[in-house]
């Protein structure tokens, strides 16, 4: 009788069997690998164990599974129920198999992790709770695959191309921001003013901000920056099966009219002279998720870019790739999807315009510094990886040459000689929020001959996109001469009375300096981004951590400034230690050099290492993040 039992398979609300979002089957005596069978592992009386395969290729997403009996009399058909079906990265027919335990343990199954951010000479990174296998997500990410634009345009064709990572890929980085008007989850702003929402700087994790989106009945939670989207997005690729991580890219490019160059003008004091649509992100995040690309042939497998940030439009659409790192490494430029602007972002060149008096502009000399440390968290620890090797051959060498060539990129940044002068900014210790603290222009004489200069130095605010504030900082024009093959430093002391009102969120400042070479005519410029560092958050864990039983944290953070911190707000979360987010608002202001202080009880509910996370927020001090590993001993059984 067992063979008059079939089975029905279905997902979408169209399915059909040529789209692969249907099947009818019987049962088999042996799976079979390349299509959906059913085999019997257990009969015993009455009841049947029967195992059921998937074929490789099967779409993702909910099925409903219905059982059809035949007898001789009649033929009945019964609602089994529903399970979902995600992508394998365990199988090795998979599209996203991933052969090495320990990297599917981090890009598969980790529910934390670090993303760094800073400046290229100030790397540091901030905790983020992925969350992909909290209550809810599942349901959240396949929504927001419901009611994406190519859904409701063609259900039946959207579903059956939900096997392939790179369609799949694609949707979501554009459903991850809302410029299109397609119900995105996140509302991108860069302008510090975030009284209406979030400040970007405010979350640390995704599970809040997909329940957002999904409690406000898909609209757009406000509101993001780069490292915000690439963080949602990898949590939603996580959560389908695809292995991801979010990479940050120092110092990168935002070629808007695709010439591979950015050109900044300033005037002789340091200050810029015009706003440029061209602009260099200290950072930028975005994610790479791994996968075959069927579609471009043999050695384009592997980590792909995704940028779900919303900068320019992909066939119409804010979305951008998957591109293949191994593509942008390469230069090929044709190849879907996305390469030229993922390769400027790590490759173009940037070229100082000097605006002199009489407005005649001069280039400067400086090399390009675009596509610095580019980097991730490392597999099982929480250290940087530096990944830069994966997008571009060494500076200088044959193969970036013959990669640029074929780019059609001719490099105009003059590389600083060993010869002549040599200008660059030093940062003093302790650039900390509250504190003054020197920047100094360093000279290099590397002649023979004593030289004349003129030294100018420019501080002001800026935000990680590029965009310049208000001044807080600058030197008069300092003449000096520098003996053969000496060094001398020209100091700008930066006081935190100036740039305490003008800094963002971002904490940053942007110093600019300008050398004048009498004897050449030459113009040099340094430019440094300067982060002024938060104070650090402690987190003690009290007691004996095991899961079931209450934990105790104690978390305290001191106030640099010389005001009190009013409207205090810590917010604690971690996937396995706290049921969602846990918020704790002060009552009292904490007054200058005074300690905020608090007790939280926990009830670890997951064994193993967990992350717990800690943000502070304040009218003066914004965005403070720290994390502590707690290893939580299972319950005794």
């Amino acid at each position: 009788a067992l063979g008059e039992l079939t089975y029905s398979f279905s997902t979408g609300p169209c399915p059909s069997e040529t789209s692969g979002t249907q099947s009818h089957f019987a049962m088999t005596d042996c799976p079979e690998e390349s299509c959906w069978s059913a085999v019997v592992q257990q009969q015993d009386g009455e009841s049947l164990s029967v195992s059921l395969c998937s074929p490789p290729d099967a779409r993702i997403g909910r099925y409903s599974l219905t059982l059809e009996t035949c007898t001789d009399y009649q033929g009945s058909s019964y609602q089994i129920g529903d399970f979902i079906l995600l992508f394998n990265p365990w199988h090795p027919e998979d599209t996203v198999f991933m052969r090495d335990e320990n990297e599917r343990r981090e890009y598969v199954l980790s529910q934390d992790g670090l993303i760094f951010q800073g400046t290229s000479d100030y790397i540091y990174s901030i905790p983020w709770n992925f969350g992909q296998f909290e209550d809810e997500v599942l349901a959240i990410c396949l929504k927001m695959l419901d009611i994406n634009p190519k859904h409701l345009r063609d259900q039946n064709r959207d579903c059956s191309r939900r096997n392939d990572p790179v369609y799949i890929g694609r949707v979501v980085s554009a459903m991850v921001n809302c410029n299109d008007e397609d119900r995105g989850v996140l509302f991108g702003r860069w302008d510090n003013r975030y009284e209406d929402g979030m400040s970007p700087m405010a979350w640390i994790g995704s599970v809040d901000i997909l329940k957002r989106w999904k409690n406000f009945g898909c609209q757009p939670v406000k509101y993001g920056q780069c490292w915000v989207f690439a963080a949602v997005a990898c949590t939603v690729m996580r959560c389908l099966g695809i292995p991801s991580r979010v990479v940050t890219n120092f110092n990168s490019a935002h070629d808007t009219n695709a010439n591979l160059t950015i050109d900044r003008y300033v005037n002789e004091r340091g200050e810029q002279e015009r706003q440029s649509w061209d602009k260099i992100w200290n950072f930028h995040c975005w994610v790479e998720s791994w996968m075959t690309r069927p579609d471009l042939g043999a050695g384009y497998d592997g980590w792909q870019v995704l940028d779900p940030t919303p900068q320019e439009k992909s066939e119409g659409v804010y979305c951008c790739g998957p591109a293949p790192v191994k593509a942008i490494k390469e230069g090929d430029m044709l190849l879907k999807y996305d390469i030229p602007f993922i390769f400027a972002e790590v490759n173009a060149d940037v070229v100082y315009w000097v605006v002199q008096g009489d407005g005649m502009q001069k280039q400067s000399i400086r090399s390009s510094d675009v596509g610095k440390f580019i980097s991730t968290k490392s597999i099982g620890r929480d250290s940087r990886e530096d990944i830069t090797h994966n997008y571009k051959y060494p500076e200088g060498s044959e193969e970036e040459r013959a990669v640029f060539e074929k780019a059609e990129h001719q490099k105009k940044s003059i590389g600083e000689e060993d010869e002549g002068l040599h200008l660059r900014i030093k940062v003093s210790e302790g650039a900390n929020k509250g504190s003054d603290f020197n920047v100094f222009a360093v000279v290099n004489n590397n002649t023979d001959e004593e030289r004349l200069c003129r030294v100018t130095l420019c501080a002001r605010a800026s935000s990680h996109n590029g965009t310049l504030g208000p001044q807080c900082g600058l030197t008069d024009p300092v003449e000096i001469d520098i003996e053969p093959r000496a060094e001398k430093r020209v100091p700008l002391r930066i006081l935190y009375e100036e740039y305490r009102d003008k800094l963002t969120q971002d904490n940053l400042i942007k110093v600019v300096a300008l050398l004048n070479d009498h004897q050449t005519g030459d113009i040099l410029v340094a430019v440094r981004d300067i982060y002024v560092e938060n104070p650090p958050i402690k987190i003690r864990i009290l007691g004996e951590p095991m899961q079931n039983r209450k934990l105790v944290a104690e978390i305290s953070l001191v106030n640099p400034l010389a005001v009190p911190l009013n409207g205090c707000v810590f917010v604690v979360e971690g996937t396995g230690l706290t049921e969602g987010q846990l918020v704790k608002e002060l009552e009292e202001p904490v007054e200058p050099q005074a300690e905020a202080k608090l007790r939280m009880d926990l009830m670890p509910r997951l064994s193993g290492l967990q992350k717990l996370m800690v943000d502070f927020e304040s009218d003066q001090l914004t965005g403070v993040k720290g994390y502590r590993n707690v290893i939580i001993a299972p319950q005794p059984l």
